[in-house]
């Protein structure tokens, strides 16, 4: 007999997916929920039966938990997997769902409710004899709580302000002078309003190079707790993670364990149970208690092979009453594992902006420990209203230095067309000297590396067959980004060629101690630098969330005019250069397409 006839899943992509996969092999039946805007997605497509819950925006289908209750009610689902992010962390959900007669595949509402509270998480930890990195014991309200944080003694700036209820990076703002309080706290509980339902936030001391350190945990109501493995999730950008390791590399036996048995007293201490993630900052030797999060994670498939272990097994397992397949002893790890977020992201001049659109043509990698968890086929559309994630690559070999190699070579295998996505960074950033030696750090992306450009007289190219070709002598200067290729085939043989971009590079443009040559940009942003026209434009579809200006404000170069909301990040738009606000074209709420225009300068 399945652990559960059917289960309703309550989320979407690339999440949905890799739980319905489980399910069909343990021969439980799946339900999905799904927006209008994902009526034809692949979850949908999965899926034995869809329950169309309308709306496009998370707050108007994913986050309405009377949504969901009513799907588990007409299909009569015995249980529900909240996959990540939504209502996954929400203690009111778990409630909701039981009350509709259902299991809630996760952990009980009341350790939800004290890990889901970043606040409450702190003081947990304390209970548990870890330590936390300093913070406020209550929520912030206003720019002068987070000044007056600030000016405590060892504190001072940055200090970084967090949403109390989600993860990924959403609803967090780095604080770098007191100026900047009052904007950056409100963006930041715009952005946790949207993603999480609450806009809470509290602030903490930002620590200058750590690590990022996580422990997948398990935990059965058999009285086995267990820390099943760590990770590392120190390369990010926007405070999101871009790329995961497990085990974390450059832990000594004694750091490990010492991480290990303070996640499990962390979980024992609130009573936890099903599958979690604590997760730590770990900076000059030491190491901190940061969060919780009450759920499966995004980067769970690293932890799985090198432990051999199905998470989403266990979390049924866990929530039909039985105990952990391995019981209290966690099980042995083998190889390292590396994974790669593929986000629908221009990362030109390292803005990172979303990039929604059409997939005209997808081409995954395969071969020996390859595996690729995604949440689209080709003709599907990556909405601007969810996450950007349009996959994850992940590779297991016998070493680190292996997994490297093999992640480089899957890489190179991977097309998405149609979309500019971040598969170039992760290609240069799998392939950095830094990467490889462990001396990168959460902020190590943002402001130390650099997209090399070659020397545009003689590029290197592989060739399908294991041979080399070189470029021609270019007459015009042009630059490629690194592992940016496409397939080419000449003379009935195949060739991995660079995509080109026009233009000069920009002089302007910050170097890193380990680049010779001045970071790349896309066309587009190099002639925006070099002709400023005084129009700003849509880069995106999105919704526009604040406009700062008004008609005869005189405004300064760079400085922020509409933020505009795109897969629940806010993106600040600004001006290039002085001027006076001659039109402002779009007003708070306002959906706008690419190449709308916003506001116009003279």
């Amino acid at each position: 007999m399945p652990l559960f006839e059917k289960v309703l899943i309550a989320n979407r992509g690339e999440i949905a997916v890799r739980v319905i996969r489980t399910c069909r092999e343990l021969g439980i039946a799946t339900v999905v929920v799904a927006s209008d805007a994902d009526s034809n997605a692949l979850h949908v497509r999965m899926a034995d039966e869809v329950v169309a819950i309308g709306g496009r925006s998370a707050t108007e289908s994913y986050l309405r938990i009377e949504a969901i209750t009513d799907a588990v009610r007409s299909t009569g689902a015995a249980a529900v997997h909240p996959g990540y992010g939504f209502l996954s962390e929400q203690a009111h959900a778990a409630i909701a769902v039981e009350a509709a007669g259902a299991v809630w595949i996760g952990p009980p509402p009341s350790a939800i409710a004290a890990m889901g509270d970043k606040i409450s998480a702190r003081a947990a930890a304390v209970r548990a004899d870890v330590a936390v990195v300093p913070g406020t014991e209550a929520a912030v309200r206003s720019g002068d709580d987070v000044r007056a944080f600030a000016m405590q003694p060892g504190v001072g700036y940055p200090v970084a302000v967090k949403a109390s209820f989600g993860g990924g990076g959403r609803g967090m703002k780095v604080v770098r002078s007191s100026d900047e309080a009052d904007e950056l706290l409100e963006s930041a509980r715009r952005e946790a309003a949207a993603s999480f339902g609450n806009d809470e936030c509290y602030v903490e001391r930002y620590l200058t190079w750590p690590r990022h350190v996580e422990v997948q945990v398990l935990a059965d109501d058999h009285g086995n707790v267990v820390a099943v493995g760590d990770r590392d999730c120190s390369v990010q950008r926007r405070h999101q993670k871009l790329i995961e390791e497990a085990p974390a590399p450059g832990l000594d036996t004694d750091m490990r364990q010492a991480i290990h048995a303070a996640a499990v007293r962390v979980c024992r201490e609130v009573g936890y149970r099903n599958a979690g993630t604590v997760e730590m900052i770990v900076q000059d030797g030491e190491f901190f208690f940061l969060e919780m999060n009450a759920r499966l994670q995004v980067e769970h498939p690293v932890t799985e092979l090198v432990t051999g272990l199905d998470l989403v097994a266990e979390q049924l397992r866990v929530a039909a009453g039985l105990p952990l397949s391995f019981g209290a002893t966690a099980p042995i790890t083998r190889g390292h594992a590396i994974e790669v977020r593929i986000n629908a992201e221009d990362p030109a001049g390292g803005r990172f902006l979303p990039s929604p659109g059409r997939i005209a043509g997808l081409r995954v990698p395969s071969g020996p420990g390859v595996r690729w968890d995604g949440g689209y086929e080709a003709g599907d559309e990556v909405s601007p209203f969810y996450d950007n994630l349009v996959g994850k690559l992940i590779v297991l070999a016998p070493s680190r230095d292996a997994a490297l190699a093999r992640m480089l070579r899957a890489l190179t295998e991977l097309t998405v067309d149609g979309l500019v996505t971040t598969a170039g960074v992760a290609a240069t950033i799998v392939g950095h000297p830094d990467f490889a030696s462990l001396k990168h750090a959460t902020r190590w992306v943002e402001e130390r590396l650099t997209f090399d450009a070659p020397d545009p007289a003689a590029v290197p190219v592989s060739a399908g067959d294991g041979g080399t070709m070189v470029a021609e002598t270019l007459e015009d200067p042009r630059y490629v980004a690194p592992a940016s290729r496409r397939e080419v085939e000449v003379g009935g043989r195949r060739y991995y060629v660079p995509v080109l971009q026009d233009g000069p590079t920009p002089a302007d443009s910050p170097s890193s101690a380990s680049a010779t040559h001045a970071p790349i940009r896309s066309t587009s942003a190099v002639r925006t630098a070099a002709r400023a026209t005084g129009v700003v434009v849509a880069p995106m579809q999105g919704t526009v969330t604040k406009v700062l200006v008004a008609p005869g404000d005189a405004v300064v170069l760079g400085q922020t005019m509409v933020v505009l909301e795109a897969m629940k990040m806010e993106n600040p738009l600004v001006a290039d250069r002085d001027g006076t606000v001659a039109e402002v074209a779009v007003a708070a709420g306002a959906l706008v397409g690419p190449g709308d225009l916003l506001v116009r300068l003279t």
